[in-house]
Formats: structure tokens, sequence, C-alpha cells
């Protein structure tokens, strides 16, 4: 069994060009020695858990939607707004969802304190994601690309 402490993990910083987007993240799975881009599943293990930190203010990602990928949040500390198709569901500490395949959904920190949740999700081999603000998709051709009619960048027509 390989043991790590959440509290250890060091937290990857994401921030979009313009700040719209914004995200911290302790990847528990990568630092148990998940290899994400193995398809052998005692390397790339069956699903990855990260603990997420929104700061105030910002959303996690543009809304989209992934072709065959679950995941599962709980709210652990903050409140915020998840989005989806049906509109904006207030979510605060306590609350767990799930988001199948071919939902489209945001997370978003509308309030004045990190908004701080788990994710586990499968990340299924050979997933695409839609977005549907900007009617693009991102294809993994190894690395995330995003197209429409040709290559864009991630954050064309979502800040």
């Amino acid at each position: 069994m390989k043991k790590i402490n959440s509290n250890t993990v060091e937290e990857t910083t994401f921030d979009s060009p313009k700040g719209k987007y914004a995200m911290r993240d302790r990847n528990l799975s990568i630092a148990l020695g998940r290899e994400p881009d193995s398809t052998d599943l005692d390397q790339r293990h069956p699903f990855d858990v990260e603990i997420c930190r929104i700061p105030p203010g910002k959303a996690m990602c543009p809304y989209h939607s992934h072709s065959a990928q679950w995941e599962f949040y709980h709210v652990i500390e903050g409140a915020g707004t998840a989005r989806d198709e049906t509109g904006e569901t207030k979510i605060e500490p306590g609350d767990a969802f799930i988001i199948k395949p071919g939902e489209a959904h945001q997370i978003k920190n509308d309030s004045d304190a990190d908004l701080v949740f788990y994710i586990v999700a499968d990340n299924p081999i050979g997933e695409t994601c839609f977005y549907p603000d900007s009617n693009k998709w991102s294809v993994a051709i190894p690395e995330r690309r995003l197209i429409s009619s040709e290559a864009m960048d991630y954050f064309d027509g979502e800040e």
C-alpha cells in the first residue's frame, strides 16, 4: 500500500490569461503514483482524486461536457454555484453531486472565501470535451487540442 498525506501534496496553479478562470489543485492520484498517459490500468489507476480550490470570484474552467467521463464532486469548504443545463444550483459544504458523460457543467465561486471540493473522475482513454458557450471541441491527439474548423487556444471564445 502506498500512503500519502494530502496536506503535503504540492498544489498546482491554473490561471487563465484574462483571469476569469482559476483553480488550485492537489492531485492525490498523481501523488499516489498514477501515470496519466499510460494505457496500463495498474499504472493509470481506474480513477483520479483531486482536491480543488477555486479562489473567490473565479470559475474553475469554461462550461463543458465530457464524452465519456464521470465526475463526482464533494464540497468541503466555502460556497459557490454549479451550472448545468437546467441552470445554476448553489453548493455548500457537505453537498455531493455526480456529473455523467454528456452533461455540460461548470463550477463557480461566487463567494468571498475559497471554494474547496474533492473531485473523483474516471478519466477514460480517448476522452473528448465539448464547450457549448464557444461551440468548440477538445480532442486528445495526443496532446490536448481544441478545434473548430482549425486549431484554437483553450480560452478562445471564453474570456
